[in-house]
């Protein structure tokens, strides 16, 4: 029996851990993946204080040594299902625990193409992290899907790796930041294709050869998408969570609409999704819950 669960160990999770544990809490956090979640994907932060510039393991390394430093427990298991009574039950793939009090902070997942046959090619073609998989494809042409930040910034890691980076944008400009914009348009491997979008994927003996796009066939030997993420909430299909979009609603202090039930990071509806909020978020809903 613990006073707090916390499902995900990305930085607002943990950063909820770590004031929940200076107040005396009983805590067990739950992540499905690697402690850090979705951080050891990026290779580079240059926006968080206090770093100008760390990769994201690091990043994710540091945050996992204060969890061990200040011994909060944690469970490397993935959530199924919660039963959100007066007592909270939180079942894994192993095991089922229960606590006064719980903390969603389970992030989101990368958005995939709706194209036939996507998933099967994921990891032997398709991936959603270059840091991960950049290195599969040394000195061959690979594609990056999107337009934001990620697509922008993942194009110019990719960049220092493969022979040319072909970047896929169905609109006319791009919706990143202008620094980025800047460095991707004057990285001469990088080629920009503008106002077009992928139509199906080319195999060959199941095996990833290429791209169809509305106008033209591209040759590439790994495609890299960044089109978006969706909330981590679908182990919550048996609650009455209000969600929209399947984000978590949450009040001033991270509450749901479920009294003990808090949720935080990217899993909530919000305007800003950053690392810096997200860690607030977390403390601040700890504090809350300690005060309770």
């Amino acid at each position: 029996m613990y006073d707090l669960i916390i499902i995900g160990m990305g930085i607002s999770g943990i950063s909820a851990g770590i004031y929940a544990k200076k107040a005396g809490l009983k805590v067990l956090m739950l992540e499905s993946s690697s402690p850090g979640g979705t951080i050891n994907q990026i290779p580079h932060i240059e926006n968080y204080p206090g770093f100008p510039s760390i990769t994201g393991p690091d990043l994710a390394m540091n945050l996992f040594n204060t969890v061990n430093d200040l011994q909060i427990e944690y469970k490397l298991e993935k959530v199924t299902d919660v039963i959100l009574e007066e007592i909270k039950t939180v079942k894994t793939t192993n095991n089922a625990y229960q606590s006064k009090y719980l903390l969603i902070a389970s992030g989101r997942k990368p958005r995939l193409l709706p194209l036939k046959n996507i998933e099967k090619f994921l990891g032997k073609g398709i991936s959603t992290c270059a840091l991960c998989d950049g290195a599969f494809y040394k000195n061959q042409d690979v594609a990056v899907i999107g337009g934001g930040d990620s697509a922008l910034s993942e194009s110019l890691y990719l960049a220092k790796i493969v022979k040319t980076v072909y970047l896929i944008h169905r609109r006319k400009e791009f919706r990143g930041i202008e620094e980025l914009i800047k460095k991707v348009k004057n990285t001469s491997n990088i080629k920009i294709i503008y106002d077009n979008e992928v139509t199906a994927l080319i195999t060959k003996k199941d095996k990833l050869t290429g791209l169809k796009l509305k106008d033209q066939d591209l040759m590439v030997s790994g495609v890299f998408i960044y089109i978006g993420s969706d909330p981590n909430t679908d182990f919550l299909h048996n609650t009455s969570l209000k969600m929209e979009n399947g984000y978590l609603i949450v009040n001033n202090q991270y509450e749901t609409n479920i009294p003990g039930v808090y949720a935080t990071g990217d899993v909530i509806k919000k305007d800003i999704y950053q690392l810096i909020t997200a860690a607030s978020e977390g403390a601040t809903a700890a504090i809350n819950i300690s005060e309770n």
